[in-house]
C-alpha cells in the first residue's frame, strides 16, 4: 500500500467523476427544448428525463455509501464511473422519449454508486479542521461544472444535437477512470450487512410519492393518485420505523442523527437539492420559449452564477474551519432565496438579458455559502467507520429534495399554465421553441409564479442553519485517526 500520498491530488481526481456528473445535470436543463421536440414528447415526459435519474441517483444512495464501506470507496466509484459512462452512451443512441428516460435511469444508479464515495474519501483522509477547505475546492469544481455545462450544453445542441451532451461523458469517464485508478487511496474496509426490505421499502416508498406528485395534473389529481401518494408516504414511514427496531445493521443509522448538526444539515441540504433542480426548469424554458434564446444564450446568462461560485467556493472553504458553522449557510441561504426573488420580479416579456445576469451573480454567491460549509458541517462528527453510511444519508437527503423539488415544479408548471389558460397542447407544445407574441405575457407569468416554489423551500435551509452549534474540538492526538495517517502522513497542513 501506498504510505506517501497528498491528499489532494486524490480529491482532484475525483473531483473529474463529480465534475461529469453535474455537468450531466446541467446540460440536460439547457437542452432539455430541443430534446421535447426531437423525441415529439410533452413536458411531463421531459421532466421524467430528470426525474428518473434523480430517483435512480437516491433510491439506493443509502445502500451504495455501504457498499464502499465493505468494498472500497475506490472500487464502488470505479464500478459506479463505468456504469455511469456507459449509460451515457445509451442515451445518446435513444431513438425514443422511453428509452431515454430508461437509459437516464440506470445513469443514475452509476451516479449513486460514485456520489457518496467521493464524499467518504474526503471524510476519512482530511481531518475534521481541513474538511472546510476540502469542501471548498469541491464547491468550486461544481461552480466550473454550472458554467461549462449550459455552455457546452448550448454551443453542442445549436450545432451537433441533444445526443452530444452524452456523447461529451464518454472521454471524459473514461479520463476520470485512470485517475482514479492512479491516484485515489485504496482505503481500509468495514464489514456490513445489507438490509434487503430496507432497500426495497425507501425504494419503492419514493417511487410512489414522486409518481404521485410529478403525474398528478396527468390524472387531473384523481383519487389514484392521491392514494399513491398517501402510500409512499405510508411506506416511508414504515421504513424509519423499521430502521428503528432493526436488530441487526439498519440501512438508515438513525444513531447518526443524535448529532444535530447532521441532522440539521441533512434538512439543508435537502432544501438545497429541491431549489436548485426546482429553479432550472421554469428558468430555462423561460429563456428559451419566452425570449427565443438559443441554448448556448440561455446558458450564457448564467454564466455570472457559474463564475462567481467557482471564485468564492475555495474562499468561503477556508472560512468555514474557522467560524462558527451557522453564520455562512444561513447568509448563504437567505441570499439564494431573495435572488431568487429577485430573478421571479424581472421575469417579463421584455426583460434585457444583464438583468437577469445580476441575480444569476448573486445565486453564484450563494452556492459558494452553502454546499461547502453544509457539506464540512455534516462530516465534522462522523465516526470514520460510519463514513460511507454518513455520506450516503447526506446524499440520499440532497437526491430526495431534488426528485422533489423536479417533480413539484414539474406539476406547479402544468397548473400555473392551465391557470392562464395554456393547459394541453396550447401551452405545453410551445415550450419546445419561441411562443406567439400573444401569449408570451401568459407564458411568462406562469414560469415566474413556479419559481417562488424553490425561493420557498430556501427558507426551510434558513431555519435549519439557524439552528447549528459549534462542534466540539477533538481530544488531543485524535484529530487525524489512525487509518486516514496509514493513508497519507506527514501531507496535511
Amino acid at each position: 500500500m501506498t504510505t506517501e500520498r497528498n491528499p489532494w491530488i486524490a480529491l482532484g481526481a475525483l473531483c473529474v467523476g463529480f465534475f461529469m456528473i453535474l455537468l450531466d445535470m446541467t446540460i440536460v436543463a439547457v437542452a432539455n427544448p430541443a430534446i421535447l421536440t426531437d423525441l415529439q414528447a410533452d413536458v411531463n415526459s421531459v421532466v421524467w428525463v430528470t426525474s428518473a435519474y434523480l430517483l435512480a441517483f437516491a433510491a439506493p444512495l443509502l445502500v451504495t455509501g455501504r457498499l464502499g464501506d465493505k468494498y472500497g470507496p475506490k472500487n464502488v466509484y470505479l464500478v459506479g464511473l463505468t456504469v455511469f459512462t456507459a449509460a451515457s452512451l445509451w442515451c445518446a443512441l435513444s431513438p425514443n422519449i422511453e428509452t431515454l428516460i430508461a437509459a437516464r435511469a440506470v445513469q443514475g444508479l452509476g451516479a449513486s454508486l460514485m456520489t457518496p464515495q467521493t464524499m467518504a474519501v474526503i471524510t476519512r483522509i482530511f481531518p475534521p479542521d481541513k474538511r472546510g477547505a476540502a469542501m471548498g475546492a469541491w464547491g468550486a469544481v461544481a461552480g466550473i461544472a454550472t458554467l461549462v455545462g449550459p455552455i457546452l450544453g448550448g454551443v453542442l445542441v445549436d450545432s451537433l444535437g441533444w445526443e452530444w451532451i452524452f456523447l461529451v461523458n464518454v472521454p471524459v469517464g473514461i479520463v476520470a477512470f485512470v485517475l482514479a485508478v492512479r491516484f485515489v487511496p485504496a482505503l481500509p474496509t468495514n464489514e456490513h450487512k445489507f438490509d434487503i426490505p430496507g432497500v426495497i421499502l425507501s425504494a419503492l416508498g419514493m417511487f410512489l410519492l414522486v409518481f404521485g406528485i410529478q403525474e398528478g395534473s396527468t390524472y387531473d389529481w384523481s383519487g389514484r393518485i392521491w392514494l399513491t401518494i398517501a402510500a409512499g408516504v405510508i411506506l416511508l414511514g414504515v421504513f424509519v420505523y423499521y430502521q428503528s427496531r432493526s436488530r441487526g445493521e439498519p440501512l438508515l443509522p438513525l444513531e447518526l442523527f443524535r448529532d444535530r448538526n447532521f441532522s440539521l444539515a441533512n434538512v439543508g441540504i435537502s432544501a438545497m437539492g429541491a431549489a436548485v433542480t426546482a429553479m432550472m426548469l421554469p428558468t430555462f424554458f423561460y429563456l428559451q420559449a419566452v425570449h427565443g434564446y438559443s441554448p448556448t444564450k440561455s446558458a450564457l446568462v448564467f454564466a455570472p452564477m457559474a463564475v462567481v461560485t467557482g471564485i468564492f467556493a475555495p474562499l468561503v472553504g477556508r472560512l468555514v474551519d474557522r467560524t462558527h458553522p451557522r453564520i455562512i449557510p444561513t447568509f448563504g441561504f437567505t441570499l439564494f432565496a431573495l435572488s431568487l426573488l429577485w430573478f421571479t420580479a424581472v421575469m417579463n416579456v421584455d426583460t434585457p438579458a444583464w438583468q437577469l445576469m445580476l441575480p444569476a451573480a448573486f445565486i453564484g454567491l450563494a452556492n459558494a455559502c452553502i454546499w461547502a460549509p453544509l457539506g464540512a458541517t455534516a462530516t465534522h462528527n462522523l465516526p470514520m467507520h460510519q463514513a460511507g453510511a454518513g455520506a450516503g444519508v447526506y446524499n440520499t437527503t440532497r437526491q430526495v429534495g431534488s426528485v422533489l423539488g423536479s417533480a413539484g415544479v414539474g406539476a406547479l408548471i402544468t397548473a400555473r399554465m392551465a391557470a392562464q389558460g395554456l393547459g394541453g397542447g396550447a401551452g405545453e407544445g410551445s415550450l419546445s421553441g419561441p411562443v406567439p407574441e400573444p401569449v408570451k405575457e401568459a407564458f411568462s407569468t406562469a414560469l415566474s409564479e413556479s419559481l417562488l416554489l424553490p425561493a420557498a423551500i430556501l427558507v426551510i435551509g434558513v431555519v435549519a442553519s439557524l439552528f447549528f452549534v459549534r462542534p466540539a474540538k477533538p481530544a488531543p492526538g485524535t484529530g487525524r485517526p489512525a487509518e486516514e495517517a496509514a493513508v497519507a502522513p506527514n501531507t496535511i497542513g
